[in-house]
């Protein structure tokens, strides 16, 4: 029943079916209380007494006209008003008509105009006196009746119009409110992405210089012997098998569905002498100086000065093979976190050994500067330096 109720003060979105529905039904109830209006009029006032200007069928056939005219009241309710107003100075069964058509004015138009035309059904009272040969009560009740009608029909129609426009702004600004937490979601979405994408740049280009590295190595070397080619083999089928278990991990994750899979642990800073061991038994001369102290960073700095450090391995694989590659970290809480990564130069004729898009650096700039710190790096004397300062809060 509320929900009935609800429907009929507040209607749906023009256009749809429960609309249509819903209107029907308006139409059906306002037909029907204007009929049951005039029906208890009809006896309490003049239309059967002596003196009536129409005889009371006649009264009644016109009133039950003007409640049929009431489905139209939603299109024209001005036009319908004033057309039905000359009728109530004849038709007793009509002011249940018009009551109604007043309500329906004070729904669709301003306050105005809806108190103008319940003036004007008042002040026609005059004129149904006039009409009506000697009424059996004074003009002063029929004046005092049409107004208390006409008010509350105005004030019902006047609340109904507040009640939906204040509806209306609560279901825009919900609308609202789920189309910015569906951008928030979609944001989000982007944003994790764009982690998982650079994580994958990040590992992918390190596992797959690696396998660059052997076989290019195998190319050159056509004198290698038996040990050292399956040596190299060895090593590229284990990058090649684990660069394919990364990217099936993070193609996992991106799949339809898969939105509360848990995320493999990520490495830190307690993976960095893997790392490097990594890169030495794939012939880097890495000198690796940790000076940090007990208990390190954060899990999320970790992460940072891991993916840098990984991807200055990768670079000097790349640009210069065969170069000893020296990498520093030092800092402390509060003075920061500072990575320090070189090797020399490569000679100016030198080509790199895997190709590559020069993104890597832009990466690490990227996440330097989502953790808050910055990246410098180019040619210092005859070293290629890449170095990373960090925020370590005290």
């Amino acid at each position: 029943m509320a929900g009935l109720v609800f429907a009929l003060l507040v209607p749906d979105p023009a256009g749809g079916r429960r609309s249509a529905v819903r209107d029907r039904l308006a139409d059906t109830v306002a037909v029907t209380v204007a009929l049951a209006y005039g029906s208890l009029m009809v006896p309490l006032g003049d239309a059967t007494r002596q003196g009536a200007p129409l005889p009371w069928l006649a009264d009644v056939a016109l009133g039950v006209l003007c409640c049929a005219a009431l489905l139209l009241r939603r299109r024209r309710p001005v036009g319908l008003t004033i057309a039905l107003l000359p009728v109530t100075t004849l038709s007793v069964m009509a002011t249940g008509a018009v009551i109604v058509a007043l309500f329906t004015v004070a729904i669709h138009r301003r306050g105005p105009v809806a108190l103008a035309l319940g003036v004007a059904y008042v002040a026609v009272v005059p004129v149904y006196f006039v009409l009506h040969d000697s009424p059996e009560f004074p003009v002063w009740v029929d004046l005092l009746v049409r107004g208390v009608t006409t008010a509350g029909a105005l004030g019902w129609g006047m609340f109904v119009r507040a009640y939906r426009r204040l509806t209306g702004t609560l279901r825009e600004h919900a609308a609202r409110l789920e189309a910015e937490q569906h951008l928030r979601e979609d944001q989000a979405r982007l944003t994790e992405r764009a982690r998982i994408a650079r994580e994958m740049h990040d590992v992918l280009a390190h596992r797959m210089s690696l396998v660059s590295l052997h076989a290019g190595a195998l190319e050159v070397r056509t004198d290698a012997r038996p040990e050292e080619v399956a040596i190299a083999a060895g090593a590229i089928r284990a990058s090649a098998h684990e660069a394919l278990e990364e990217l099936r991990g993070v193609i996992g994750v991106l799949r339809e569905g898969a939105v509360g899979r848990p995320e493999p642990p990520q490495p830190g800073l307690a993976d960095l002498p893997a790392l490097v061991d990594s890169a030495r038994a794939m012939g880097t001369a890495v000198h690796y100086t940790c000076a940090l102290p007990e208990g390190g960073p954060s899990v999320v700095l970790g992460r940072t000065a891991y993916r840098i450090v990984q991807e200055g391995l990768t670079n000097a694989r790349k640009h210069a093979p065969g170069t000893p590659v020296r990498v520093l970290l030092d800092g402390a809480p509060g003075a920061g976190l500072r990575i320090r990564i070189a090797n020399p130069c490569p000679v100016p004729a030198a080509r790199a050994a895997v190709p590559g898009a020069g993104m890597g650096l832009v990466g690490v700039g990227e996440r330097a500067a989502l953790s808050g710190g910055h990246v410098r790096y180019g040619r210092q004397g005859d070293d290629f330096v890449l170095e990373a300062e960090l925020p370590w809060p005290a």
